[in-house]
């Protein structure tokens, strides 16, 4: 990730994709970090009308794995995919928008480690995750 990053490079999330089913909208790149949000709505509910854990955790995982994207040296002989994921979920949330915020704690050749706080409209913290991503040659 780097500073002026131009979003609409991320054309590959706007199709048919989880990312989008949810509305997930990447919102911001800068010098080591990236920002999406993502709607509490229907889509993302569980059952009681709160926001459901793996929807928290599908947004960690996008901003996680589209930030490795962002750093591979060629992405059209690399991928980035997730390894392993987990989340502390802290705070409830019934609607509005939640936003995450992908910085890098680790960024070798083979693997990457994100750190993913997400936050509600007011900005309190809702779930913490971290992601390690595989890269691979394909």
């Amino acid at each position: 990730m780097k500073a002026g990053f131009d979003l609409s490079s991320l054309q590959f999330a706007d199709v048919d994709t989880i990312t989008k089913h949810i509305g997930i909208e990447f919102v911001e790149a800068g010098e080591g970090y990236l920002i999406a949000r993502m709607p509490v709505d229907g889509r993302t509910h569980q059952p009681f009308g709160i926001l459901h854990g793996g929807a928290s955790v599908v947004l960690a995982e996008s901003l996680g794995s589209v930030a490795s994207w962002m750093l591979l040296d060629d992405p059209t002989k690399q991928r980035a995919v997730g390894l392993e994921i987990n989340a502390n979920h802290l705070r409830a949330v019934r609607s509005g928008w939640v936003y995450g915020r992908c910085t890098p704690i680790h960024t070798g050749r083979t693997t990457h480690v994100w750190d993913i706080r997400i936050t509600d409209e007011q900005g309190k913290l809702v779930c913490i995750s971290r992601l390690t991503v595989a890269i691979i040659s394909v």
